[in-house]
């Protein structure tokens, strides 16, 4: 059987950078003229945008909830800038603490189910530049030189893409055994 357009949809998995700092950097980022930025809630990617079958919804979601119950709570702290420059024309906020733990996480996000080639190599980091001019990307990777915050990664969702919202968190995994996945919301 063939699938049509309707029958797939694009997900994506992240932990999302908690207010006041996510809504500061998102703020920011549609200030350097990134018209998408509204759509993108900020966050640290554990699967990039992958297209899925909706009818794999249930395998898709036990093996996003047998990922979080196999992983403990831990801290990010994100410190100072980063870029992809000249392999892809991103400025990020970068990690100096959870870098392992969120390989670990990414690494059992992406098996099973969602296993695939990926194009480049998992660094987990906050985006706050993408696709801009150099100026603006030069103008980020200054201004958010001395960006810093702490959070404790308690849970991570499960995002869908929608043409006119952007990415859309339709189901939370709380990290840790015996936790229970939250707001299922399939769309």
């Amino acid at each position: 059987m063939t699938t049509t357009p309707r029958d797939t949809t694009t997900i994506g998995v992240a932990i999302a950078v908690p207010d006041p700092w996510g809504a500061q950097l998102q703020e920011y980022r549609a200030a350097l003229g990134d018209v998408r930025a509204g759509g993108i809630p900020t966050h640290v990617t554990l699967l990039p945008p992958n297209r899925v079958d909706r009818a794999d919804q249930p395998v898709i979601e036990k093996h996003l909830a047998d990922a979080s119950a196999a992983t403990d709570p831990f801290s990010i702290h994100l410190r100072g800038t980063g870029t992809f420059r000249p392999v892809s024309p991103v400025v990020f906020v970068t990690l100096a603490e959870g870098i392992s733990s969120c390989e670990r996480l990414a690494a059992a996000v992406q098996g099973g189910p969602l296993e695939a080639d990926r194009e480049f190599p998992y660094h987990p980091h906050v985006t706050v530049a993408h696709h801009l001019p150099d100026e603006s990307l030069d103008r980020a990777f200054e201004e958010m030189a001395d960006f810093e915050c702490d959070f404790v990664v308690d849970r991570f969702a499960l995002y869908v893409h929608d043409v006119q919202a952007g990415w859309v968190p339709t189901r939370e995994f709380s990290l840790g055994a015996g936790s229970e996945a939250q707001d299922a919301l399939w769309p």
